[in-house]
């Protein structure tokens, strides 16, 4: 058994990114500026997409992407239970009720096939969620949204960098919102970032991410800048700092070696873990597609002589650190109350939720940080057989 404690997730920080914020810090220049503009070009650049906007969560960017689309005191939108807090929140924010559907049982993904029942007259937005990285059936989504008239915005927190038949997530929806935070592929400690291909979007959400102040007001404090601005909408405060582009600058040169890596664990952790009886390892459609954020797999009780929540205690006594993705929105007592959900209104997500572990994936973790995580859960696995 290991004898240090193996952490869920580190992440993977360098020269390269003390560098680039020890430039900033001494050019005095801390908040938005040009270290923040220059990331929103990088990552525009690296996705493929017309305009990127750079904020300080994803939590900000879904905010500003269902504001931009219309979402009104009112409205619906359709989303997963098998997701984050943030995703369900921001609709709550605008006045709008989160229309939840229920997720695919191999891909833990909302399922296409189930959107057009859930559709009403108040219907404004679909928010797909790529679970753990691995990009929703977003032809078939799409398909639904543009014959009923829809928006959709990707919560894209896990999915960088994903892919779907060659195009990165990013450039698929109306408006795609990625995270930043410590555990993501590339991180700014916290921070996100927000594309699109559409000019009225990516200008509405530029205004309404600083105050609802006019474009460009940080300028204000330049040379160049002039100490006059209009105030356009009621905004928020949703910037990002330079401090933090700077390291999410270089992150993003890095993006596609972590990815490499991260790509290198996962297909170890099947090569290891197949054919254990109590474990199912992920069901991948696209292994080079899948953007592999976190490994999923799930317990299967019937087989095991322990539960997923033993299993996870037991892990945790062998030094090795994991996690749950996630605990459904309706389980949690704000919606459960609220909309009077029970566990069985979305069977699939709460059958799943019962048996998953997210296992430690990041470039940190050394080849033999894998394999004690491999033999760990083989080990436990085998030696509770029923």
């Amino acid at each position: 058994m290991r004898t240090r404690f193996l952490e869920f997730s580190v992440p993977l920080l360098g020269q390269a990114e003390i560098d680039s914020v020890v430039d900033c810090l001494r050019s005095g220049w801390l908040t938005s500026g040009q270290k923040v503009k220059a990331f929103e070009q990088d990552f525009a650049r690296y996705i493929g997409c017309s305009h990127a906007l750079a904020v300080n969560s994803c939590t900000a960017a879904l905010h500003l992407g269902l504001e931009a689309v219309g979402v009104q005191p009112g409205d619906e939108v359709i989303t997963s239970p098998m997701t984050f807090a943030a995703t369900a929140a921001v609709i709550e924010h605008l006045g709008a009720r989160p229309v939840l559907v229920d997720c695919e049982a191999e891909t833990l993904n909302l399922d296409a096939t189930r959107l057009a029942a859930a559709i009403t007259p108040r219907t404004r937005a679909i928010v797909p969620v790529h679970f753990a990285g691995q990009p929703c059936d977003m032809e078939a989504i799409l398909a639904v949204a543009r014959a009923h008239d829809l928006a959709v915005v990707e919560d894209a927190a896990h999915a960088l960098p994903a892919r779907v038949k060659g195009r990165l997530v990013g450039t698929l929806g109306d408006i795609t919102c990625f995270s930043f935070y410590a555990t993501k592929t590339i991180t700014t400690g916290e921070g996100g970032m927000v594309t699109t291909d559409r000019e009225d979007y990516a200008a509405r959400m530029r205004i309404m991410h600083l105050h609802g102040m006019s474009r460009d007001a940080w300028k204000r404090y330049a040379q160049n800048g002039s100490w006059s601005y209009d105030i356009l909408a009621a905004g928020f405060k949703y910037n990002l700092t330079d401090i933090a582009a700077s390291i999410g600058i270089a992150q993003l040169a890095r993006a596609d070696a972590f990815h490499a890596r991260r790509l290198e664990i996962a297909r170890a952790y099947t090569a290891g873990l197949s054919g254990v009886r109590g474990v199912r390892t992920p069901v991948v459609r696209d292994e080079g597609g899948h953007a592999w954020h976190l490994y999923v797999v799930q317990v299967v009780p019937e087989a095991l002589t322990i539960d997923r929540d033993e299993f996870i205690r037991r892990l945790v006594a062998m030094n090795i650190g994991v996690s749950v993705h996630f605990i459904p929105l309706h389980v949690h007592p704000y919606y459960r109350d609220k909309y009077g959900y029970r566990p069985e209104d979305f069977p699939i997500a709460y059958a799943a939720f019962q048996r998953i572990v997210s296992l430690p994936l990041y470039p940190k973790m050394s080849d033999d940080d894998v394999q004690d995580v491999i033999g760990a859960v083989r080990s436990l696995a085998e030696g509770h057989q029923r």
